[in-house]
């Protein structure tokens, strides 16, 4: 069975799964589900690709801020239970003055070594000439387009927080979690509202506290447990603005008056960190096969919890 433990009269119905996102290249717009596959390294296609620079380094929007203009969609029935790409399958990207580029989901034959993405090392597939050039214009430096090569590297996430599981080319974990809760709390604040867009979550959770999702150590989505690992540190990502490529201050600044470690765990040494979402990995993330999904609706029970934000981990 997927899951001994089911939700008993005393577990907390924290609320719904409201939004589900993904995002197949790695600091690319996201694309909304209405329900997602678990795989142990996130939902299926999200982050397995990546554009790196001719040094082999993953690009993102902290310094590319317009790679937020690209488009990517996905077969229609890519997120279908059980779905498996053929010769004539691609993935299709857009972008502002730029061509339509088709990316063949088949697996490519070329592979490019010296690929990094923040501590990993490794080699991946390399995509191929058209997507190379497409990316070099659009960006205006040498580019190539890579896939995570699954069959031959693996990329674990912090054993200090979650020995044993593994990610494709996201920050650190293969899941991240925030509630609408906490996103009206912060916008409230805000003199302009900012969409969830900005911080780029997996699963957006209504019907919560705001920040309740801090205290969430084992949570229950439609029979599959998720451990609350680390409270997300966020960069200046958020600052940029999804629909135009370009930074600002905002919502970092206003962030950073009510949710910096020196305000949510003052009895520590201050890093200077800036928390916004819950990063997650799928417990059972592992054995026979069988393609399993969430989907838009499905309860959120909370199965232990924190007492206090001061007790997360960060």
């Amino acid at each position: 069975m997927e899951n001994a433990l089911s939700p008993s009269p005393a577990d907390e119905i924290a609320g719904r799964v409201a939004s589900l996102y993904v995002y197949p290249i790695k600091s690319c717009r996201g694309i909304s589900l209405s329900q997602a596959s678990l795989t142990p390294t996130g939902f299926r296609w999200d982050r397995n690709w990546l554009i790196v620079n001719s040094k082999g380094r993953g690009l993102t929007q902290r310094v590319e801020p317009k790679l937020s203009l690209i488009e990517v969609e996905m077969p229609k029935h890519a997120f279908a239970q059980d779905w498996e790409p053929d010769n004539n399958s691609n993935m299709v990207v857009r972008a502002p003055g730029m061509d339509v580029l088709k990316v063949s989901l088949a697996k490519p034959e070329k592979i490019a070594d010296g690929v990094s993405v923040w501590e990993w090392f490794g080699s991946a597939l390399d995509e191929g000439e058209e997507a190379s050039n497409w990316f070099t214009t659009f960006v205006g430096k040498p580019c190539r387009l890579v896939r995570f090569d699954s069959d031959s590297e693996t990329r674990p996430v912090d054993p200090n927080y979650a020995p044993g599981h593994f990610a494709m080319f996201s920050d650190m974990y293969p899941f991240l979690l925030i509630s609408q809760g906490s996103l009206d709390a912060l916008n409230e604040l805000l003199k302009e509202p900012v969409p969830i867009s900005r911080f780029r979550p997996n699963i957006l959770v209504d019907g919560c506290e705001p920040f309740a999702e801090d205290l969430w150590t084992e949570i229950l989505i439609d029979n599959f447990t998720f451990h609350g690992v680390k409270l997300c540190s966020r960069c200046k990502v958020p600052t940029v603005n999804q629909d135009t490529g370009i930074g600002g201050e905002e919502p970092i600044e206003t962030l950073r008056s009510f949710r910096s470690d020196k305000v949510l765990q003052p009895q520590k040494k201050p890093q200077g960190k800036i928390y916004f979402g819950q990063n997650m990995v799928w417990k059972h993330g592992f054995g026979d096969g069988i393609t399993k999904t969430i989907e838009i609706g499905d309860s959120v029970f909370v199965l232990r919890k924190l007492s206090s934000p001061t007790e997360a981990a960060t």
